[in-house]
């Protein structure tokens, strides 16, 4: 089971990623764009996914991926249900969104950084 404390460990190691509390809500964001955000209750994370891949994770896993509501359907956004989220699954999505908001050389020398030799 992933939480809320899992995901603020993981964001404090991402250059340029910072997290602010927005309508009692945690948000993490790079600049302005948002990239991850937890329900009140943390138990609900919204998180950045490609448009053209969500419904295809959302229909292999129904029971841990939802759709965002339709008035956020326009943006690359997914939500996860945290306590069906392992420390490893969260990890790696977390890692992915980022990666979509974060400068491309920014992202390459951070994954460099953990994973020497490995070229993104």
């Amino acid at each position: 089971m992933a939480t809320g404390e899992d995901l603020r460990r993981l964001t404090r190691t991402l250059p340029r990623a910072s997290e602010h509390l927005i309508r009692d809500r945690p948000k993490f964001r790079v600049g302005a764009i948002v990239y991850a955000a937890l329900s009140p209750d943390e138990l609900t994370l919204g998180f950045g996914f490609p448009k053209e891949e969500r419904e295809f994770l959302v229909a292999s896993r129904p029971d841990v991926f939802s759709m965002p509501r339709e008035s956020d359907l326009r943006f690359n956004w997914v939500h996860g249900s945290m306590p069906a989220l392992s420390a490893e699954e969260l990890h790696e999505l977390i890692i992915d969104a980022w990666l979509m908001v974060v400068p491309k050389k920014v992202g390459k020398a951070y994954l460099e950084s953990r994973l020497p030799g490995v070229t993104p």
